[in-house]
């Protein structure tokens, strides 16, 4: 059986992460997207292990010293991560794991694993991403401002990644596609086929 590859997918606010990760995997099935764990409480509607693994504070914390949570953040007060555990169990069984997460949790994995790979999902460029976080209507002035300057700040990291995508208004469908692209090609590298074919030779 063919060991499962993780993906980490990552952008600005704007980008679009989450809409193409939703396409990519309603498209391709065989594709799992990683369930991120956090301290917050539920939402109304939200399950626990489907939308999020919700737990204490002290349990992630915990969780954080032994090694088991892949990378983290804090927004508002609350914890978001991932557990180590939960991806290693798929990828064993063989199968492609998505991280959607954010530009500073990608720069963790990466140094944690090398063999991930890693994709920054992008507007064409800033005037772009300024349309469409003003577009939403649901933050405050400051709020986008902070979104921009942050947006300036993670793009220069863009060249830590294996891959970069550009995300273009009205083509969300070819984006998902060539992100797909991208993980067939990642599964013909020689260091990710080498061992099975030789074996059927040797």
């Amino acid at each position: 059986m063919r060991k499962g590859i993780l993906f980490v997918i990552s952008g600005p606010a704007g980008s679009g992460k989450g809409t193409v990760v939703k396409e990519l995997i309603s498209a391709h099935k065989e594709i799992a997207l990683s369930v991120s764990a956090t301290t917050r409480q539920p939402r109304p509607g939200e399950e626990h292990g489907v939308h999020y693994y919700f737990i204490s504070r002290r349990e992630f914390e915990q969780r954080i010293e032994s090694g088991d949570i892949l990378e983290y953040t804090t927004y508002r007060d609350n914890l978001y991560g991932t557990p180590l555990r939960e991806v290693k169990k798929a990828l064993d069984r063989g199968r492609d794991i998505i991280l959607e997460i954010e530009v500073d949790g990608a720069m963790q994995v990466k140094r944690k694993i090398r063999r991930a790979v890693t994709i920054m999902l992008t507007p064409p460029d800033y005037k772009t991403l300024e349309n469409r976080l003003r577009g939403r209507g649901t933050e405050k002035e400051e709020d986008i401002i902070w979104r921009l300057n942050r947006a300036k700040e993670e793009i220069l990291l863009l060249p830590e990644y294996d891959y970069s995508v550009v995300n273009e208004d009205g083509k969300m469908k070819e984006c998902a596609d060539l992100i797909y692209n991208i993980i067939k090609a990642e599964h013909q590298k020689t260091k990710n086929t080498k061992r099975e074919l030789i074996k059927k030779f040797i």
